[in-house]
Protein backbone atom coordinates (compact mmCIF):
# COMPACT_ATOMS: atom_id res chain seq x y z
CA UNK A 1 0.00 0.00 0.00
CA UNK A 2 1.19 3.34 -0.44
CA UNK A 3 -0.47 6.81 -0.90
CA UNK A 4 0.18 10.76 -2.51
CA UNK A 5 -0.89 13.65 -1.10
CA UNK A 6 -1.04 16.87 -3.40
CA UNK A 7 -2.00 20.19 -2.83
CA UNK A 8 -0.92 24.01 -0.63
CA UNK A 9 -2.24 25.08 2.16
CA UNK A 10 -4.64 28.18 0.98
CA UNK A 11 -4.51 26.07 -2.67
CA UNK A 12 -8.11 24.92 -3.90
CA UNK A 13 -7.79 21.28 -2.43
CA UNK A 14 -6.03 18.58 -1.25
CA UNK A 15 -6.25 15.34 -2.93
CA UNK A 16 -4.59 11.98 -1.94
CA UNK A 17 -4.90 8.56 -4.02
CA UNK A 18 -4.28 5.28 -1.82
CA UNK A 19 -3.28 2.09 -3.89
CA UNK A 20 -3.47 -1.35 -2.44
CA UNK A 21 -6.38 -1.44 0.10
CA UNK A 22 -8.38 -4.44 -0.10
CA UNK A 23 -11.43 -5.05 -1.72
CA UNK A 24 -14.97 -5.54 -0.59
CA UNK A 25 -14.10 -2.97 2.45
CA UNK A 26 -16.78 -1.00 3.74
CA UNK A 27 -15.68 2.75 3.37
CA UNK A 28 -17.69 5.91 3.51
CA UNK A 29 -16.88 9.59 3.69
CA UNK A 30 -18.84 9.78 7.18
CA UNK A 31 -16.06 7.58 8.64
CA UNK A 32 -13.14 9.82 7.43
CA UNK A 33 -14.65 12.91 7.82
CA UNK A 34 -15.51 11.87 11.65
CA UNK A 35 -11.79 11.97 11.97
CA UNK A 36 -10.93 14.90 10.27
CA UNK A 37 -12.82 16.44 12.77
CA UNK A 38 -11.04 15.24 15.73
CA UNK A 39 -7.97 16.82 14.13
CA UNK A 40 -9.22 20.57 14.20
CA UNK A 41 -10.42 20.19 17.76
CA UNK A 42 -8.28 21.26 20.49
CA UNK A 43 -7.90 24.18 22.85
CA UNK A 44 -4.99 26.78 21.14
CA UNK A 45 -6.28 26.47 17.76
CA UNK A 46 -6.15 29.34 15.48
CA UNK A 47 -8.93 30.92 13.79
CA UNK A 48 -8.11 28.76 10.80
CA UNK A 49 -10.01 25.76 12.51
CA UNK A 50 -13.17 28.22 12.54
CA UNK A 51 -12.98 29.06 8.39
CA UNK A 52 -11.99 24.81 7.20
CA UNK A 53 -14.63 22.71 8.25
CA UNK A 54 -13.01 19.64 6.01
CA UNK A 55 -14.98 17.22 4.70
CA UNK A 56 -13.55 14.61 2.41
CA UNK A 57 -15.19 13.19 -1.33
CA UNK A 58 -14.19 10.08 -2.70
CA UNK A 59 -14.40 10.56 -6.02
CA UNK A 60 -12.54 6.54 -7.26
CA UNK A 61 -11.84 3.42 -5.49
CA UNK A 62 -15.66 2.89 -3.73
CA UNK A 63 -18.77 2.08 -5.34
CA UNK A 64 -22.11 1.90 -3.16
CA UNK A 65 -19.99 1.97 0.10
CA UNK A 66 -17.39 -0.62 -0.53
CA UNK A 67 -13.72 -0.42 -2.04
CA UNK A 68 -12.84 -1.61 -4.82
CA UNK A 69 -9.46 -3.16 -4.82
CA UNK A 70 -8.44 0.14 -6.75
CA UNK A 71 -7.37 3.26 -5.94
CA UNK A 72 -8.97 5.57 -3.75
CA UNK A 73 -8.97 9.34 -4.58
CA UNK A 74 -9.99 11.53 -1.77
CA UNK A 75 -10.35 15.24 -2.12
CA UNK A 76 -10.22 18.12 0.79
CA UNK A 77 -11.66 21.20 -0.55
CA UNK A 78 -9.91 24.85 0.81
CA UNK A 79 -12.78 26.50 1.83
CA UNK A 80 -10.54 29.61 2.79
CA UNK A 81 -9.03 29.51 -1.09
CA UNK A 82 -11.92 31.72 -2.08
CA UNK A 83 -10.16 34.44 -0.07
CA UNK A 84 -6.78 33.77 -2.08
CA UNK A 85 -7.50 33.61 -5.27
CA UNK A 86 -5.32 36.56 -6.42
CA UNK A 87 -2.86 35.23 -4.44
CA UNK A 88 -2.67 31.50 -5.08
CA UNK A 89 -4.27 31.25 -8.68
CA UNK A 90 -2.82 28.65 -10.86
CA UNK A 91 -3.55 30.64 -14.03
CA UNK A 92 -0.18 32.71 -15.30
CA UNK A 93 -0.29 36.50 -14.33
CA UNK A 94 0.00 39.64 -15.69
CA UNK A 95 3.15 41.14 -15.92
CA UNK A 96 2.09 44.45 -14.91
CA UNK A 97 0.34 43.16 -11.60
CA UNK A 98 2.46 42.53 -8.66
CA UNK A 99 2.11 39.17 -7.07
CA UNK A 100 0.56 39.63 -3.57
CA UNK A 101 1.18 38.41 0.19
CA UNK A 102 4.57 38.25 -0.88
CA UNK A 103 7.68 36.75 1.75
CA UNK A 104 11.28 37.78 1.79
CA UNK A 105 11.42 36.93 5.78
CA UNK A 106 11.91 34.09 6.89
CA UNK A 107 10.49 32.36 10.02
CA UNK A 108 12.96 30.71 11.80
CA UNK A 109 11.51 26.93 12.96
CA UNK A 110 10.24 26.62 9.71
CA UNK A 111 11.03 25.28 6.45
CA UNK A 112 11.01 28.40 4.63
CA UNK A 113 14.94 29.52 4.08
CA UNK A 114 16.04 26.61 3.24
CA UNK A 115 13.49 25.69 1.00
CA UNK A 116 13.66 28.86 -0.62
CA UNK A 117 17.38 27.86 -1.31
CA UNK A 118 16.96 24.55 -2.25
CA UNK A 119 13.86 25.04 -4.96
CA UNK A 120 15.15 28.43 -6.01
CA UNK A 121 12.12 30.79 -4.78
CA UNK A 122 12.23 33.95 -4.16
CA UNK A 123 8.90 34.46 -2.73
CA UNK A 124 8.98 32.27 -0.21
CA UNK A 125 5.08 31.61 0.11
CA UNK A 126 5.85 29.18 -2.89
CA UNK A 127 7.96 27.20 0.02
CA UNK A 128 6.01 27.48 3.25
CA UNK A 129 2.20 26.42 1.68
CA UNK A 130 3.35 22.71 1.18
CA UNK A 131 5.53 22.73 4.01
CA UNK A 132 2.64 23.63 6.15
CA UNK A 133 0.76 21.41 8.69
CA UNK A 134 -2.53 21.89 6.01
CA UNK A 135 -0.88 19.13 5.04
CA UNK A 136 -1.84 16.68 7.63
CA UNK A 137 -5.40 16.86 6.55
CA UNK A 138 -4.87 14.78 4.04
CA UNK A 139 -2.34 12.48 5.99
CA UNK A 140 -5.76 12.64 8.45
CA UNK A 141 -7.65 11.04 6.12
CA UNK A 142 -5.62 8.08 4.38
CA UNK A 143 -5.07 7.22 8.58
CA UNK A 144 -8.72 7.18 8.80
CA UNK A 145 -8.68 4.43 5.69
CA UNK A 146 -6.12 2.48 7.50
CA UNK A 147 -8.19 2.49 10.57
CA UNK A 148 -11.25 1.53 9.30
CA UNK A 149 -9.41 -1.73 7.86
CA UNK A 150 -7.50 -2.28 11.14
CA UNK A 151 -10.93 -2.05 12.56
CA UNK A 152 -12.24 -5.03 10.04
CA UNK A 153 -9.18 -6.99 11.43
CA UNK A 154 -10.10 -6.70 15.16
CA UNK A 155 -7.29 -4.10 15.90
CA UNK A 156 -7.84 -0.96 17.77
CA UNK A 157 -5.96 2.16 17.82
CA UNK A 158 -6.37 5.47 19.71
CA UNK A 159 -3.99 8.15 21.18
CA UNK A 160 -3.70 10.51 24.35
CA UNK A 161 -2.11 13.94 25.19
CA UNK A 162 0.54 12.88 28.42
CA UNK A 163 2.07 16.51 28.31
CA UNK A 164 1.67 19.95 27.29
CA UNK A 165 4.40 22.92 28.84
CA UNK A 166 5.71 20.78 31.23
CA UNK A 167 1.86 20.16 32.96
CA UNK A 168 1.91 16.17 33.05
CA UNK A 169 -0.05 13.15 33.30
CA UNK A 170 1.72 10.63 35.28
CA UNK A 171 -0.67 8.51 36.42
CA UNK A 172 0.01 4.77 34.98
CA UNK A 173 -3.53 4.00 33.62
CA UNK A 174 -4.90 0.95 32.31
CA UNK A 175 -5.32 0.94 28.30
CA UNK A 176 -8.99 0.35 28.78
CA UNK A 177 -9.12 3.68 31.13
CA UNK A 178 -7.33 5.38 27.89
CA UNK A 179 -9.56 4.30 24.93
CA UNK A 180 -12.74 5.27 27.40
CA UNK A 181 -11.62 9.22 28.50
CA UNK A 182 -8.90 10.10 26.22
CA UNK A 183 -11.60 12.33 23.87
CA UNK A 184 -13.16 13.69 27.43
CA UNK A 185 -11.80 17.18 27.13
CA UNK A 186 -10.45 19.60 24.40
CA UNK A 187 -7.08 18.84 25.26
CA UNK A 188 -7.11 15.02 25.02
CA UNK A 189 -5.79 14.64 28.57
CA UNK A 190 -7.33 12.00 31.16
CA UNK A 191 -6.50 13.83 34.45
CA UNK A 192 -9.02 16.47 34.30
CA UNK A 193 -6.85 18.64 36.92
CA UNK A 194 -4.15 18.18 34.48
CA UNK A 195 -6.24 19.02 31.68
CA UNK A 196 -6.76 22.69 33.44
CA UNK A 197 -3.35 22.91 33.61
CA UNK A 198 -2.48 22.47 30.45
CA UNK A 199 -4.82 25.10 29.05
CA UNK A 200 -3.79 27.50 31.71
CA UNK A 201 -0.17 26.68 29.92
CA UNK A 202 -1.64 27.63 27.11
CA UNK A 203 -2.97 30.76 28.06
CA UNK A 204 -0.10 31.79 29.20
CA UNK A 205 2.05 31.62 26.09
CA UNK A 206 -0.65 32.99 24.09
CA UNK A 207 -0.88 35.94 26.27
CA UNK A 208 2.79 36.17 24.96
CA UNK A 209 2.51 36.29 21.63
CA UNK A 210 4.20 32.94 21.86
CA UNK A 211 3.60 28.77 21.41
CA UNK A 212 4.07 26.07 23.23
CA UNK A 213 4.80 22.07 22.43
CA UNK A 214 3.89 18.91 24.48
CA UNK A 215 4.14 14.97 24.26
CA UNK A 216 1.59 12.41 23.07
CA UNK A 217 0.97 8.84 23.18
CA UNK A 218 -0.50 6.32 20.34
CA UNK A 219 -1.80 3.03 21.44
CA UNK A 220 -2.40 -0.18 18.87
CA UNK A 221 -3.82 -3.15 20.49
CA UNK A 222 -4.49 -6.41 19.20
CA UNK A 223 -1.82 -6.71 16.40
CA UNK A 224 -0.58 -9.96 16.26
CA UNK A 225 3.12 -10.64 16.66
CA UNK A 226 5.46 -11.23 13.87
CA UNK A 227 4.65 -8.19 11.85
CA UNK A 228 8.09 -6.56 10.63
CA UNK A 229 11.47 -8.16 10.49
CA UNK A 230 15.17 -8.41 12.00
CA UNK A 231 16.83 -9.16 9.04
CA UNK A 232 17.31 -5.48 7.39
CA UNK A 233 17.37 -2.03 8.79
CA UNK A 234 14.51 -1.18 6.61
CA UNK A 235 12.52 -3.86 7.74
CA UNK A 236 12.04 -3.10 10.76
CA UNK A 237 8.32 -2.07 11.96
CA UNK A 238 9.59 0.32 14.89
CA UNK A 239 11.93 1.78 12.30
CA UNK A 240 9.07 2.61 10.22
CA UNK A 241 6.96 4.30 12.71
CA UNK A 242 9.71 6.11 13.93
CA UNK A 243 10.33 7.44 10.39
CA UNK A 244 6.56 8.21 9.77
CA UNK A 245 5.92 10.15 13.26
CA UNK A 246 9.44 11.89 12.61
CA UNK A 247 7.86 13.54 8.95
CA UNK A 248 4.95 15.01 11.18
CA UNK A 249 4.84 19.07 11.38
CA UNK A 250 7.28 19.76 14.47
CA UNK A 251 7.53 16.43 15.81
CA UNK A 252 11.61 16.04 16.82
CA UNK A 253 11.62 13.04 19.26
CA UNK A 254 9.76 9.32 19.31
CA UNK A 255 9.95 6.60 21.44
CA UNK A 256 7.99 3.43 22.63
CA UNK A 257 7.35 1.87 25.87
CA UNK A 258 8.95 2.98 28.73
CA UNK A 259 11.05 4.68 25.94
CA UNK A 260 13.29 7.81 27.21
CA UNK A 261 12.59 5.95 31.47
CA UNK A 262 15.44 3.72 29.55
CA UNK A 263 18.35 5.49 30.33
CA UNK A 264 17.99 5.59 33.75
CA UNK A 265 16.82 1.99 34.02
CA UNK A 266 19.29 -1.44 34.30
CA UNK A 267 18.08 -4.04 32.10
CA UNK A 268 16.12 -6.42 34.56
CA UNK A 269 13.87 -4.24 34.80
CA UNK A 270 13.96 -3.07 30.71
CA UNK A 271 13.49 -6.21 28.81
CA UNK A 272 9.92 -8.38 29.07
CA UNK A 273 9.74 -11.12 30.57
CA UNK A 274 7.66 -14.33 28.39
CA UNK A 275 5.04 -16.29 30.00
CA UNK A 276 2.92 -19.02 28.37
CA UNK A 277 -1.20 -19.91 28.63
CA UNK A 278 -4.20 -21.12 26.91
CA UNK A 279 -4.02 -18.01 24.89
CA UNK A 280 -0.11 -18.29 23.43
CA UNK A 281 3.06 -16.06 24.74
CA UNK A 282 2.66 -12.98 26.21
CA UNK A 283 5.05 -10.42 28.21
CA UNK A 284 4.73 -10.41 31.93
CA UNK A 285 5.28 -6.14 31.20
CA UNK A 286 5.76 -4.00 27.85
CA UNK A 287 8.40 -2.32 28.59
CA UNK A 288 9.27 -2.39 24.97
CA UNK A 289 6.39 -0.88 23.77
CA UNK A 290 4.80 -4.04 21.67
CA UNK A 291 8.52 -4.59 19.59
CA UNK A 292 11.34 -6.74 19.90
CA UNK A 293 13.69 -7.19 17.14
CA UNK A 294 11.82 -4.42 14.60
CA UNK A 295 8.81 -7.04 15.14
CA UNK A 296 5.63 -7.15 16.90
CA UNK A 297 5.64 -9.38 19.92
CA UNK A 298 2.02 -9.26 20.38
CA UNK A 299 1.88 -7.08 23.15
CA UNK A 300 0.06 -2.94 22.74
CA UNK A 301 1.90 -0.94 20.46
CA UNK A 302 3.13 1.99 22.71
CA UNK A 303 4.08 5.16 20.75
CA UNK A 304 5.69 8.54 22.35
CA UNK A 305 6.18 11.49 20.49
CA UNK A 306 7.21 15.32 21.10
CA UNK A 307 5.73 18.10 19.43
CA UNK A 308 8.19 21.11 19.55
CA UNK A 309 6.08 24.80 19.81
CA UNK A 310 4.96 26.02 16.24
CA UNK A 311 7.54 28.31 15.03
CA UNK A 312 5.27 31.00 13.93
CA UNK A 313 4.89 33.79 16.50
CA UNK A 314 2.81 36.38 16.89
CA UNK A 315 5.85 37.71 18.86
CA UNK A 316 8.37 37.19 15.93
CA UNK A 317 12.13 36.12 16.07
CA UNK A 318 15.01 38.17 14.42
CA UNK A 319 15.35 36.88 10.33
CA UNK A 320 17.17 38.19 7.82
CA UNK A 321 15.37 40.12 4.43
CA UNK A 322 16.80 37.72 1.92
CA UNK A 323 16.30 40.27 -0.66
CA UNK A 324 17.88 43.51 1.02
CA UNK A 325 19.90 40.44 4.03
CA UNK A 326 18.65 43.51 6.37
CA UNK A 327 18.05 42.03 9.97
CA UNK A 328 14.16 42.26 10.43
CA UNK A 329 11.69 40.58 12.45
CA UNK A 330 10.29 37.08 10.55
CA UNK A 331 7.38 37.36 8.88
CA UNK A 332 3.76 36.62 10.75
CA UNK A 333 1.57 33.79 9.08
CA UNK A 334 -2.00 33.02 10.85
CA UNK A 335 -1.36 30.38 13.40
CA UNK A 336 -2.19 28.17 16.61
CA UNK A 337 -0.33 29.06 20.20
CA UNK A 338 -0.64 25.15 20.36
CA UNK A 339 -1.56 22.43 18.50
CA UNK A 340 -0.57 19.31 20.79
CA UNK A 341 -4.31 17.75 20.51
CA UNK A 342 -4.64 18.35 17.31
CA UNK A 343 -1.19 16.49 16.61
CA UNK A 344 -2.36 13.43 18.55
CA UNK A 345 -4.78 12.58 16.09
CA UNK A 346 -2.33 13.93 13.56
CA UNK A 347 0.43 10.87 15.17
CA UNK A 348 -2.51 8.24 15.57
CA UNK A 349 -4.11 8.02 11.95
CA UNK A 350 0.29 7.87 10.55
CA UNK A 351 0.89 4.90 12.61
CA UNK A 352 -2.78 3.58 11.06
CA UNK A 353 -1.11 3.55 7.97
CA UNK A 354 2.30 2.20 9.27
CA UNK A 355 0.60 -1.00 10.71
CA UNK A 356 -2.24 -1.48 7.80
CA UNK A 357 0.75 -1.34 5.24
CA UNK A 358 2.60 -3.66 6.87
CA UNK A 359 -0.12 -6.02 7.22
CA UNK A 360 -1.11 -5.82 3.88
CA UNK A 361 2.91 -6.41 3.44
CA UNK A 362 2.66 -9.57 5.20
CA UNK A 363 -0.62 -11.56 4.38
CA UNK A 364 -1.83 -11.63 0.38
CA UNK A 365 -4.94 -9.49 0.94
CA UNK A 366 -6.05 -8.69 -2.78
CA UNK A 367 -9.70 -9.04 -1.30
CA UNK A 368 -10.99 -8.29 2.72
CA UNK A 369 -12.34 -11.78 4.02
CA UNK A 370 -9.27 -13.07 2.03
CA UNK A 371 -6.85 -11.04 4.18
CA UNK A 372 -9.02 -11.87 7.43
CA UNK A 373 -8.64 -15.58 6.63
CA UNK A 374 -4.87 -15.41 6.77
CA UNK A 375 -4.40 -13.46 9.71
CA UNK A 376 -6.39 -16.25 11.48
CA UNK A 377 -4.26 -18.75 10.38
CA UNK A 378 -1.22 -16.81 11.38
CA UNK A 379 -2.39 -16.40 14.70
CA UNK A 380 -3.12 -19.78 15.06
CA UNK A 381 0.05 -20.71 13.83
CA UNK A 382 1.93 -18.24 16.78
CA UNK A 383 -0.56 -19.64 19.39
CA UNK A 384 1.01 -23.29 18.93
CA UNK A 385 4.82 -22.50 18.45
Amino acid sequence: MRFLTAGESHGPKLTVIIEGMPSNMELTSDMINQELFKRQGGYGRGRRMQIEKDTVEITSGVRHGITLGSPITLVITNDDHKHWLKVMGVDPKDDTEPIKRVITKPRPGHADLVGGMKYRHRDLRNVLERSSARETAARVAVGAVCKALLNQLGIEIFSRVVEIGGARDHHDYEIEEIKQHNDNNDVRCIDEAVAQQMRDVIDNAKSKGDSIGGEVQVIVQNVPAGIGSYVHYDRKLDGKVAQSVISINAFKAVSFGAGNDMKHLPGSLVQDPIAYNETGYYRLSNQLGGFEGGMTNGMPIIVNAVMKPIPTLYKPLDSVDINTKESYKASIERSDSCAVPAASIVCEHVVAFEIAKEILDEFQSNDLMQLQENIERHKAYIKEF
